[in-house]
Formats: C-alpha cells, structure tokens, sequence
C-alpha cells in the first residue's frame, strides 16, 4: 500500500506544479479524433459471499460423507493485490465526451478464508487467474484549465481467463481449487485527470468495478459447497499514457 500512497503523492504533485502553468501541447493526443496509448494498473479485488442456508455444515469428503472439518463459524474474502498492463484506443465524439477501451492483460489472485470451530480447521484459499480485460467506456471530461483537466467515466466491461491450472481432482478434497465461471462482464465507473505535458498527455485514475453476476463455478469441490455466489469487487489505480 505504501507504493500506491507514493505514486498518488507523486501525481498530485506534478498535478499542482502543471495547473495554471502556460499550456503544454500534450502531443497532440486530443488534436485527433481516433488516438492510441498504453496503460499501467495497480488492482485490488475481493469477494462479496452470499452464503447458502446451511453454509455452517462442517465440509464433508464427497466419496465417503465424513466430516473433514468441524462447523464452519465465518467465510470472508480478503483484498489482495495484482497489476495489469494494456492498451488504449480511444475516440473523440465530442469536444467534451468520448469513448475509450483499454483491453489490459490481468494477473490477480482472489482469496477466500475459512473459519470454523476448531482453530486448527482454519483454511485460506487463493483462486489463481490470468485473465484479459475489454471494457468499453465512456469519458466525459471538462475543459482545460491550463494544462489540466478533470473527468468521469463509466461502462462495462469483460473479462476472459486465459489460464485454466492444472487439474487438481486427485489432490485431497480439501486441497482442491475453487474455480471462477471463465468469462462474466462487469460495470466501472471512475474518475481522474488529463495531465499535458509537452510531448504527451498522462492520466491517473481510480476506478471501482462490479460483476454483474455470480462469478462461481459451483459444486466443483468441497470447499465451493457452503457458498452460493461470489460477486468480485476490484478497486483499480490506472496511470494512462497517450
């Protein structure tokens, strides 16, 4: 966290030292109506756990019914960290508003924690994705005041993993993987500011995003058996370059 809290001190600065300073060109990035570019995310992403009606039932061993735990007491999600790396495509629809996709390459890991009665049971469990990400989105930004401008953003978003793992259905049942569904989409909505500079223009940004649906694939181990749906929640910090 103490990078992120560096790069956001880092950005207001260059922000503070930019605003009302004689106008840099920007490299002509909004000179044009279709522009290109790259992009740096930081992620964090959680679950929110809707839990069956019996989700306190100690896990079970599915091949001889026997308790391989005592009764679960909570199930939480963690926020754990990743980072992405893409590119920008973006089109000017009007002086003010436009659209934008940033397919990104994603790698994140989601975790899960078990609590039950009996300390020792105690589990934590990381679902391990590689992943692409297409959002379409559109930026309405306010005019430039010197070399600054601010905007919002909002859309949707899909995403598609691109690693599966290695199947894991002779490890014990308690060692095997919870898996998310390969492809769901998501909403986005965020805010930022265009920073011109001479020969470009950066934009940090901070973005939230929520899958629409249950990202679980259920039933497929033990551990996947108390739960109902898992929703994903990212919190994203995006440098653009253009």
């Amino acid at each position: 966290m103490m990078g992120v809290k560096k790069a956001i001190v880092f950005v207001a600065a260059m922000l503070l030292y930019h605003f009302g300073k004689a106008q840099s060109w920007g490299g002509g990035a909004d000179q044009n109506d279709l522009s290109f570019g790259f992009s740096f995310q930081y992620i964090r992403q959680d679950y929110k756990i809707i839990k069956q009606p019996d989700w306190r039932t100690p896990i079970r061993d599915p091949e001889t019914g026997n308790n391989l735990t005592s009764p679960l007491t909570s199930i939480s999600s963690r926020s754990t960290p990743g980072f992405s790396v893409g590119f920008i495509t973006r089109y000017r629809l009007s002086e003010n508003l436009e659209a934008r996709t940033t397919p990104a390459l994603v790698f994140a890991d989601r975790e899960l924690n078990y609590t039950f009665e009996n300390g020792s049971d105690n589990l934590t469990r990381q679902v391990q994705t590689t992943s692409v990400d297409v959002p379409l989105l559109l930026k309405l930004r306010s005019d430039r005041i010197g070399n600054v401008r601010a905007y919002i953003l909002g859309g949707v978003k899909y995403s598609m993993a691109v690693s599966k793992g290695k199947p894991d259905e002779n490890e014990a049942p308690l060692q095997q993987r919870l898996r998310n569904t390969r492809g769901f989409a998501s909403y986005e909505a965020g805010f930022g500011f265009d920073i011109y500079f001479e020969y470009f223009k950066m934009s940090p940004e901070i973005k939230v995003g929520n899958s629409f649906g249950n990202v679980l694939v259920g039933g497929n181990t033990p551990l996947a058996a108390p739960i109902n749906k898992l929703f994903l929640h990212s919190l994203m910090f995006s440098l653009h370059f253009e």
